[in-house]
């Protein structure tokens, strides 16, 4: 397997863009990935796109060909391939690219992520999001995402003595960085009692505990590292890159306190790469609930497990903490376009690497991760970048 770099990243601004559509948010998120790399369109040998639900958000199908087709890739009669996993759609894009580069199949690929959430409204938005869950299972007998992840927040609180609180700190951090990003869907600070105090979802979790829906689009160049070089100065190595699956009900798992998925992706993850968790510096989780946070930053190895929400209420996990997680915002602050979100999470990764975060620096950052969830946890990517 040979080694692959990222040589480019584009993204758009996360939020509700009435303004622009689907291939609107692909295309600009795409073109400024290809622009940072500074490469042709016939340098590129093929397109991934990660999206979760295009046909029923926008009624869309076809997608990986719509993208190619309006940045003009379809001209050259690239393979282009969407890639779905719900909220890993994204993630689970990129390792794909990874791979076929990884292998020889492909020199110099873009992976791309977008999704359009906003166009619809919010019930029928939470009934999409649901499908990301067991339907025969869970979603038949009334379960959403907020409330599987409700259940998920009141276990860890029962088994770990996990405070209300320090749930909620995960929000408090999370917006203070994306207060941070000019690209974040919510640009302001928030405090506990605005956590604590907000309108209920489902018991333990609030307004404020939940990602909201967003449009947004996220890319990258992926290139051998042998050519790299030739493109960028700063070409972002990518160490690890691993997956791994659970049951879709979580009546089916051992435990709701850990996510078995996220575990292993990060023992292959660091296998591969010759690392160890404490050696990350960042990461970029995946927050889609506050609860969410504190099981991957257990899962993954930063923190014992039932000492993630201290860890988080004491600040390990903020910006000049012991590692610096989510700040891009996350899902909470920086928003959730599901197809979009796994792919944005490497944008954030390979800016602090690069040195170009600006307020929200991590100094002289040298390993990233990025842990890219679907569902419950029933989809996992993991991948570990690093400076070259």
């Amino acid at each position: 397997m040979r080694e692959v770099a990222i040589i480019g990243i584009g993204g758009t601004k996360f939020g509700e863009l009435w303004d622009m559509s689907l291939r609107d948010l692909g295309i600009q998120a795409g073109l400024a990935a290809v622009a940072d790399a500074k490469l042709a369109a016939e340098d590129i040998d093929a397109l991934y796109v990660g999206n979760m639900s295009a046909g029923r958000f926008i009624e869309q199908e076809h997608v990986a060909a719509l993208i190619a087709d309006y940045s003009g890739l379809a001209r050259d009669n690239i393979p282009a391939t969407r890639i779905e996993a719900a909220g890993a759609s994204g993630g689970l894009a990129f390792r794909e690219g990874y791979l076929a580069v990884a292998s020889g199949m492909h020199d110099i690929v873009v992976v791309g992520g977008a999704e359009k959430m906003t166009d619809v409204g919010d019930v029928l938005a939470a009934e999409i999001q649901s499908t990301a869950a067991d339907q025969q299972w869970e979603v038949v007998f009334g379960a959403t995402l907020a409330s599987l992840f409700a259940m998920i927040a009141r276990r860890h609180m029962y088994e770990f003595g996990t405070t209300r609180e320090q749930i909620a700190q995960v929000a408090v951090k999370n917006h203070k960085h994306g207060a941070l990003n000019p690209n974040a869907q919510y640009q302001r600070e928030i405090d506990l009692s605005t956590v604590l105090n907000a309108s209920p979802v489902a018991e333990p979790l609030g307004v404020f505990d939940c990602a909201p829906l967003s449009d947004g689009a996220a890319a990258v160049v992926l290139c051998s590292m042998d050519r790299a070089r030739s493109y960028t100065s700063k070409p972002i190595r990518i160490a690890a890159s691993a997956q791994a699956s659970d049951t879709l009900a979580l009546h089916s798992r051992t435990t709701v306190t850990s996510f078995k998925a996220t575990q292993v992706a990060a023992q292959r993850a660091f296998r591969q790469a010759g690392r160890r968790p404490e050696q990350v510096q960042l990461a970029e989780v995946h927050d889609n609930f506050t609860i969410a946070e504190i099981l991957a930053i257990e899962d993954l190895g930063f923190f014992p497990k039932g000492q993630g929400g201290k860890a988080t209420m004491d600040g390990e996990t903020a910006l000049g903490g012991k590692v610096a997680v989510n700040t891009s915002g996350g899902l909470k602050a920086r928003g959730f376009p599901f197809g979009a979100t796994g792919v944005a999470q490497l944008v954030e990764l390979v800016e602090q690497l690069r040195g170009e975060a600006g307020k929200r620096q991590v100094p002289d950052a040298t390993l990233g991760l990025a842990q890219n969830a679907g569902g419950t946890g029933a989809t996992v990517v993991v991948s570990l970048l690093e400076v070259a």
